[in-house]
């Protein structure tokens, strides 16, 4: 079994791989929405661990996943950061001008 960090690229691209299929490096690349550079590199380090498979054709890359015994530890981390939303700081503005000052 192998163990994968959960909010990693990594996990990412295995998540994907077992949803779609067969799959090509550029489509992976714009689902993810990283870099070709970046996603060969890390494939290429997953290939050298004998994950994925890379099946170089003349106009495209395709990407094959080998192994299905993956144990994802860790705690989630978001992925991007999440602004809060300004509704609740306006509505808590304007029910605090709606108190009677003088009785």
């Amino acid at each position: 079994m192998i163990e994968i960090k959960k909010g990693t690229l990594e996990e990412r691209i295995i998540r994907t791989l077992q949803q779609h299929y067969p799959i090509t490096l550029q489509q992976l690349s714009r689902k993810l929405g990283v870099s070709q550079n970046r996603l060969k590199t890390e494939l290429l380090k997953m290939q050298a661990r004998n994950i994925v498979e890379l099946e170089y054709l003349p106009d495209k890359i395709y990407i094959r996943l080998l192994r299905f015994d993956f144990l994802f530890v860790g705690r989630r981390r978001q992925y991007k950061f999440i602004k809060k939303k300004k509704m609740k700081a306006e509505k808590e503005e304007k029910e605090e001008g709606n108190d009677i000052m003088y009785g």
